[in-house]
């Protein structure tokens, strides 16, 4: 069976392949670099099966192309699925898989390297070092033990950061609609309410999944109720973040450390060299301004482990489809 990957990456064949051998399965990757959007979709055109990642176009116009083309599955190789129309995918007869799971250390262990990063300023003295400058001044951090963390979604990924962030000596606060009982577990941790976590935290670490009801969970209003000079961090999803009102929260000094993984119109932007272009993008442009922003590209995510598991499970997933058996891992409109 042929399947058509769309945003394929060096490292996608590299894990793809090896999960193929690994299965004794039979697939034949086509590699498309391009994202899939309404100009690319037609290359799709006699795939019954395409795979996708987390910012290609999903809408329900390009669905229609790609049922169009013969498409009855579409293999997503991430956890989100906020990029796809469900309903449409349901109307049209293609069904969604995701990999509902994968290493979640290395997205809780790159939230703690962004916090540490912003606090010593790891890149600026790293810069420093590089041009022979010794100078401490301006590096200047904070001990993290004894600061209050907030975690805003205690999924698999936000208990981990809990356990980290507990390890370093900090006091644990946390958030979700549906609580955690290993959460609870995390000596000292406790639930509060929103306002509550961000009135008292110092850190605050977002963890949940993009839904319509938390769009635009961190803004003006939720900004205003933390305290001056915290740290946010986001390696989940761009829109939970409102930029223009983080902007306007670094430029007061209410927000005194920024760490984003994700950014609200990253699709774009990420997973591509722009090295040689002018990105159109001011508002990204301002963000990367201040001094005391840290950006990664997506990156989170990016480990060994967390890449074999992604690339074992889309292999199970298709499997499961070619063979005619439950999908273990499909997702359906709600």
């Amino acid at each position: 069976m042929k399947v058509a990957v769309f945003s394929a990456e060096p490292y996608d064949r590299q894990f793809l392949e090896a999960a193929n051998r690994a299965a004794a399965a039979n697939y034949e990757w086509v590699y498309f670099e391009t994202r899939l959007e309404v100009n690319t979709a037609p290359l799709a055109s006699g795939f019954e099966v395409i795979c996708a990642f987390v910012n290609d176009d999903l809408g329900g116009e390009v669905l229609q192309l790609l049922a169009d083309g013969g498409t009855r599955l579409v293999a997503l190789r991430s956890t989100g699925y906020n990029n796809v129309d469900l309903q449409a995918a349901a109307n049209l007869g293609i069904k969604i898989t995701r990999v509902a799971d994968y290493s979640p250390y290395s997205v809780a262990e790159h939230a703690v390297g962004l916090m540490l990063m912003l606090n010593r300023k790891l890149y600026k003295a790293y810069n420093r070092v590089r041009d022979d400058n010794f100078a401490l001044n301006g590096l200047l951090g904070f001990d993290l033990y004894n600061c209050t963390v907030g975690i805003i979604g205690t999924g698999r990924i936000g208990v981990i950061l809990g356990q980290i962030m507990r390890g370093f000596g900090c006091q644990i606060l946390g958030y979700d609609p549906y609580p955690s009982p290993k959460f609870q577990e995390i000596e000292g941790a406790r639930y509060v309410e929103l306002p509550k976590l961000y009135a008292q935290s110092d850190i605050i670490s977002l963890h949940c999944p993009l839904t319509p009801a938390n769009h635009y969970l961190i803004d003006a209003q939720a900004i205003a109720q933390m305290k001056p000079g915290v740290m946010l961090i986001n390696t989940s999803r761009g829109p939970l973040i409102d930029t223009k009102s983080a902007i306007a929260g670094i430029k007061s000094g209410k927000i005194g450390y920024l760490g984003i993984d994700v950014y609200e119109d990253e699709e774009q932007l990420f997973f591509r060299d722009l090295s040689n272009t002018t990105i159109q993008d001011d508002t990204f442009q301002l963000l990367q301004s201040f001094p005391n922003v840290v950006i990664t590209a997506h990156q989170a995510f990016f480990t060994r482990n967390a890449l074999e598991t992604i690339a074992q499970t889309t292999v199970a997933n298709l499997q499961e489809f070619e063979q005619g058996s439950p999908l273990s891992n499909e997702v359906r409109p709600h």
